[in-house]
């Protein structure tokens, strides 16, 4: 569950549960005892998955998990963890994505590098090393409708026959150190001892399962953004100098660039939506556009059209060398000019030439503060 911004706790509270009774009445969870619905799902191995390919399973574990979700995160160790766990006892373990990517506000992404399109599920199943079958549902969603998962991660637990016999979460805390129970384990240990399950059902924590009828949500949160004003302030040798101490104590992305590069104008729309990402967080971001200052009509038109929000300066001097230098003494070479800045003032990235945007918001969420130092943990460690 996650909390609203903005919106006192009890409130948010009442509104996160109303919002899940409504879900799970629109979309009700497969009952206990009911046979596995059938899919037939693209995976991240390029290959698509059916239910009739784990047939010869005595056990078939089915979790909806996603990219974007910090809880969904936390669990994928543990998903591949019980792939491999039961591996010989002939147990499969399915994972599969169940949102609309279209549903997803970029706010939401507030504790991801990337959204939860199955280009992006390969792209993250590379980076944590995932060998389990990832599939994606979130085109038609008919699957994840079927099983009714309410948020991620949501676990079905089926038998030989594929009858489901537990569904609910995997265990009892996202936070490792504070498990307790071991709900699916326990589900899969009964069925391949033929005993029953002793609990069937238990409800599930995480983020909630976006379904399409969030695309207006997402549409509505666009138009907010392209709504706002955007502002270009003129920057001195002495604005730069502050800049570069961090002043306001949030981490600071800080991005130079010119009407003129071709680089920087491509990239310009990645720092802008990771801005938008990460900035209900202690995040800034500052571009810098190291234009003229009788450019400023050409650099605001830029600004304007890429929708940018964030705080933008512009030199107020044609010595560019005396400013470059008042940021950083040793930067002596050309735009784009990236320097990620810790709350203290610490260099945590920096990039002469275009970065890689997946390494750079990485980065971020690894020192970015949080509710949970695993969080953090989960970005530092590959």
């Amino acid at each position: 569950m996650r909390t609203i911004p903005g919106i006192p706790r009890q409130l948010a509270l009442t509104l996160l549960l109303s919002l899940a009774a409504w879900a799970q009445q629109a979309h009700p969870i497969l009952a206990i005892g009911s046979a596995a619905p059938n899919f037939d799902l693209p995976g991240i191995d390029g290959k698509n998955h059916k239910l009739a390919d784990y047939a010869s399973s005595a056990v078939l574990v089915v979790v909806f998990n996603c990219n974007h979700c910090p809880i969904a995160q936390m669990y994928e160790r543990r998903i591949a963890q019980l792939a491999t766990d039961y591996a010989d006892r002939g147990v499969s373990v399915v994972a599969i994505e169940p949102n609309d990517p279209n549903a997803i506000t970029i706010d939401e992404l507030d504790s991801s590098d990337m959204s939860d399109s199955l280009e992006e599920m390969k792209l993250r199943a590379q980076y944590k090393h995932l060998s389990y079958p990832y599939l994606y549902d979130g085109e038609t969603q008919s699957v994840t409708d079927a099983y009714g998962p309410q948020a991620t991660p949501h676990a079905f637990v089926f038998d030989s026959a594929r009858r489901l016999r537990y569904e609910g979460r995997v265990d009892n805390s996202y936070r490792s150190e504070l498990v307790t129970t071991h709900e699916v384990r326990d589900a899969i240990d009964a069925l391949l001892a033929h005993r029953e399950v002793a609990v069937k059902h238990t409800g599930v924590f995480g983020c909630s399962t976006k379904w399409k009828e969030k695309h207006a949500a997402q549409v509505e949160a666009l138009r907010k953004i392209e709504s706002q004003p955007v502002h270009l302030e003129m920057a001195s040798a002495a604005d730069l100098s502050v800049l570069r101490t961090n002043p306001g104590k949030k981490m600071l992305l800080v991005s130079f660039w010119a009407t003129w590069c071709g680089s920087c104008i491509h990239e310009f729309p990645d720092f802008e939506d990771t801005y938008r990402m990460y900035s209900m967080r202690d995040f800034e971001l500052v571009t810098v556009a190291a234009n003229m200052p009788d450019e400023k009509n050409s650099v605001t038109r830029v600004l304007e059209k890429m929708h940018a929000t964030s705080r933008n300066l512009l030199f107020n001097s044609n010595d560019t060398a005396a400013l470059q230098s008042a940021f950083d003494p040793k930067w002596d070479s050309a735009v784009p000019y990236t320097v990620l800045i810790s709350p203290e003032g610490k260099v945590l990235y920096l990039k002469q030439g275009s970065v890689d945007m997946l390494e750079l918001r990485r980065t971020i969420l690894a020192n970015l503060p949080s509710d949970y130092e695993g969080f953090n943990q989960y970005w530092a460690t590959r």
